[in-house]
């Protein structure tokens, strides 16, 4: 998380007032959905996550206004403090986001705002936190990234077509993208000079800075190529791939105390708890204080391939001890071969235990997930984003995984039920072992250091996402490696005590 650079609050304004009509759309294309939520709830909940950014104020399209308040109130986005009609230019609908966040300012008083276009859903907190860090010493602020186009400028000669007039140096242009950001104070009066010039047009907030307030330097902030613009029929498809592949980093490790008081008394059911990850999951979840059932063929007699397995499993943890807060499935087989020279044995079990078993713990723990408002916690491998060779039966269902995620998430949204998907980089486990050999220890996650991160994942309220788990994650300060250390260890050391290690 940034520390806050300035004192001024910061106000995102959404702006969401597009029709689809240019993507052949019914519907505004903000409201189309991608990766099973539409565009601009996953453009809302980057604010919302946004440590930089106190409030959210969204623009929508006067028709659905009442859609875009359902859609804020079913995500339960609690920054989003006013849902307004927007104008019928980007101009007026940013004069009416200039009235409402000037409204009850005391004399002297200045807030930061930041304009973004709702069908941007791939907008990044570093851009963020960079805008929100750059109004700290600039009155306005860009969003741009180098053009990787050669750009001309052309005329049209009658009926013979366009003809190039001009080839500007691309070292200079940018593309730009949004948000746009403002000390309140600059952009209202950018827009109140503006109003004096009766030939005035802009499609842009920045626009109506350079012109209208020339002192005013606009710094510009480096976008980046995710940070795309959803305009035509590819851009739909394109964004929808990006967020199938994108990945999330983990959650920051919560530490003893706060995995302690959120894991004391709550029910967490694991499949596949014999060995490994699975394991490593409901010794550290018990070791803080859950209810856990770890379940495995070698252990408990327990085939998740059979829906009857999984039926019993889940009513007995729910019998002795009335509630089920967390499914876990880490089960999976991994066969390594020539799809032309697999056995029907085994292709039956990969399909049945990496794919089918899912869809049957899925299906028959939704009503115990639904008294708890609890999670779904499923697992896929990197080589869901691109099939190998001898690895097809195992990368298909890893896929389907992912696709089986998105969906569930915006399925039981409704019901409070949330579904995550953990993706670890290669992990020691004796799955991989009898796969493939041992292998240099320094080259591979330890199983708890995946079971701790999934632990901190069925503690966020993340829903919808696949979550990277890396061996080397530039993310992670200090502070994060030590409360995992921490908690990790008190575990280690409790369970020793009691004979478990």
């Amino acid at each position: 998380m940034s520390s806050r650079p300035s004192p001024r609050r910061t106000i995102a304004v959404v702006l969401a007032g597009g029709t689809g009509q240019r993507i052949g759309l019914e519907i505004p294309k903000q409201l189309l959905k991608i990766a099973g939520k539409p565009i601009l709830e996953h453009t809302l909940h980057v604010f919302e996550s946004a440590a930089d950014v106190d409030e959210v104020f969204l623009l929508m399209t006067p028709d659905y206004v009442d859609d875009a308040r359902r859609i804020v109130e079913r995500a339960g986005l609690e920054k989003v403090t006013r849902v307004l009609a927007g104008g019928a230019t980007r101009s007026e609908t940013t004069r009416i986001a200039i009235r409402a966040a000037s409204e009850g300012l005391g004399e002297g008083e200045d807030v930061n705002l930041l304009f973004h276009d709702a069908v941007r859903p791939l907008l990044s907190q570093r851009v963020v936190r960079e805008c929100v860090e750059s109004l700290e010493r600039y009155q306005a602020v860009d969003v741009a990234i180098p053009s990787s186009d050669t750009v001309i400028v052309t005329r049209t000669h009658g009926g013979d077509g366009e003809f190039i007039t001009e080839v500007p140096d691309r070292s200079r242009l940018r593309r730009g993208q949004t948000p746009q950001g403002f000390r309140l104070s600059t952009i209202r009066t950018a827009y109140e000079r503006a109003a004096a010039d009766p030939f005035f047009q802009a499609t842009d907030d920045c626009s109506v800075v350079v012109k209208y307030m020339p002192d005013v330097p606009v710094h510009v902030v480096t976008g980046d190529e995710y940070n795309m613009k959803v305009t035509q029929p590819v851009d739909v498809f394109i964004a929808d791939k990006l967020f199938q592949l994108a990945s999330h980093a983990a959650p920051a490790q919560a530490g003893e105390d706060a995995y302690r008081s959120q894991l004391s008394g709550k029910t967490v059911v694991v499949f596949g708890g014999s060995y490994g990850i699975g394991a490593d999951i409901a010794r550290i979840a018990e070791g803080f204080g859950a209810r856990v059932f770890a379940l495995g063929r070698s252990t408990t007699g327990t085939h998740v391939e059979n829906p009857d397995h999984v039926a019993e499993a889940l009513a007995g943890a729910y019998a002795e001890t009335g509630r089920i807060d967390f499914v876990v499935n880490t089960a999976g087989v991994l066969r390594v071969g020539r799809l032309d020279e697999a056995g029907d044995d085994t292709v039956r079990e990969a399909l049945e235990v990496n794919y089918l078993a899912p869809v049957n713990i899925a299906r028959t723990a939704y009503k115990y997930l639904c008294e708890t408002r609890g999670q779904l916690l499923l697992f896929t491998s990197s080589s869901y984003t691109r099939g190998r060779a001898k690895y097809s039966l195992y990368s298909s269902t890893k896929a389907a995984m992912v696709n089986l995620t998105q969906a569930l998430a915006d399925e039981w949204a409704e019901d409070g039920i949330r579904v995550n998907c953990v993706n670890p980089e290669r992990t020691a486990t004796p799955m991989r072992t009898k796969a493939f050999g041992q292998e240099p220890s320094d080259s591979l996650l330890t199983s708890e250091a995946v079971a701790l991160t999934s632990l901190d994942v069925l503690l966020s309220e993340m829903t919808g996402h696949v979550i990277d788990v890396r061996k080397q994650d530039p993310t992670t300060n200090a502070a994060q490696r030590s409360a995992f250390e921490a908690a990790l260890a008190s575990v280690l050391i409790q369970t020793t005590e009691d004979g478990g290690v």
